[in-house]
């Protein structure tokens, strides 16, 4: 998982109000009960001890954000009276949440936001298409597709000897017709950095589309005949085929940071281990078990990589604070340009401390293989 998207929080210092909340809106009583778990953190934020102005502007985005139907959450992170970062949570989070600390408290957002894969899904017939694509931040994308061709989509057979002319007309207008869905798609995919491709609709227009793609696209197509262009066409079959691809991939994704981890042997292992590599802007992709009822404490500086077990680490550190062992960790990773996987317990029961980390480099200061 790559966390450029959680940069602005590290850019301008604390302390941070974080807040998890379910703002589901689907019961005639909805309005009421998101007021009052939102006054229960703000309760909470209080006696933590936050600024008033902090408090005052995250209230200002749940009271005005635009609901959305179903069951959804919000994170929203303020400080010194700015809201900096909000994200919509696909699902409510576990529990209702405020915390008032140096630095904002993002793991809840990343283990429940987990691995993001953009995508683009192109539902096809034999006048065009219609295309969305949605990044890996979650930006969506559109392209609506008239093809070309309108004259003669379908192979009539006059008899005589003009039905081959009348059939070739309709196959090469339906050609160019793919062609130009193809283009958009390709365009689309290209600006995401789509990683999933799904083409659905008419099987005809699938064939021809995914045919004229180039080799690289080519390669991680999907196709279904789920889906129609007509309005009122059910798409839930088309919705199906397409997160079941995306969950296979984030999980190719989690099984290719596991593999590595493993080819490192006895290196990066355990909090020591990733702790010490973070210092030395060693780490690649983080391992990280999600334990919400993780509570652990690391000791931090000023910058990304002052990060410790133990403040004596942090000899060059005038006053070490301590701070939440994830929090501190992820912002060590963005510092770093680093990544970071969230595993299930039943992913890696093993793993030391809960967290691994797959190193860019392993040179003789690295801890392990006989170094201590």
């Amino acid at each position: 998982m790559q966390l450029s998207f959680l940069r602005p929080l590290y850019d301008r210092p604390g302390p941070w109000c974080s807040v998890y909340l379910d703002a589901s809106r689907d019961t005639h009583d909805a309005h009421p009960q998101v007021d009052l778990r939102w006054r229960a953190l703000k309760g909470q934020l209080l006696e933590q001890g936050a600024d008033a102005g902090s408090i005052d502007a995250i209230e200002r985005v749940v009271r005005g954000h635009d609901p959305m139907p179903g069951d959804y959450g919000i994170a929203v992170f303020a400080t010194r009276g700015h809201v900096v970062l909000t994200e919509y949570l696909t699902a409510p989070p576990l529990k209702d949440l405020a915390v008032w600390s140096d630095l904002p408290h993002t793991m809840p957002l990343v283990a429940q936001r987990g691995e993001q894969v953009a995508w683009v899904r192109v539902l096809a017939d034999r006048t065009g298409a219609d295309a969305m694509a949605v990044s890996a931040g979650g930006v969506p994308r559109r392209a609506h597709v008239q093809g070309r061709e309108s004259w003669q989509l379908r192979r009539v057979q006059p008899g005589g000897w003009s039905q081959s002319r009348y059939q070739r007309a309709a196959m090469e207008a339906w050609h160019h017709n793919a062609g130009d869905a193809a283009a958009a798609t390709v365009e689309l995919a290209e600006k995401v950095g789509a990683e999933v491709l799904v083409v659905a609709g008419d099987v005809r227009a699938t064939g021809m589309i995914a045919a004229q793609l180039p080799e690289r696209w080519q390669d991680m197509v999907v196709r279904t005949d789920a889906g129609a262009r007509n309005v009122g066409a059910d798409d839930t079959l088309m919705d199906d085929v397409t997160v079941q691809t995306i969950a296979e991939v984030a999980e190719q994704r989690v099984a290719a940071a596991l593999d590595r981890f493993g080819m490192q042997e006895d290196v990066g292992a355990g909090l020591d281990a990733v702790v010490s590599a973070l210092q030395r802007n060693q780490v690649d992709t983080m391992l990280i078990v999600d334990d919400p009822s993780a509570n652990g404490q690391l000791w931090i500086g000023p910058e990304p990589t002052d990060i410790a077990t133990d403040p004596g680490q942090l000899a060059a550190v005038r006053d070490p604070q301590r701070a939440r062992a994830d929090a501190a960790l992820v912002r060590a990773l963005v510092g770093t340009d680093a990544e970071l996987t969230v595993l299930g317990p039943d992913e890696a029961p093993d793993l030391t401390d809960g967290v691994g980390a797959v190193l860019r480099y392993v040179d003789a200061g690295t801890p392990g293989r006989g170094n201590g």
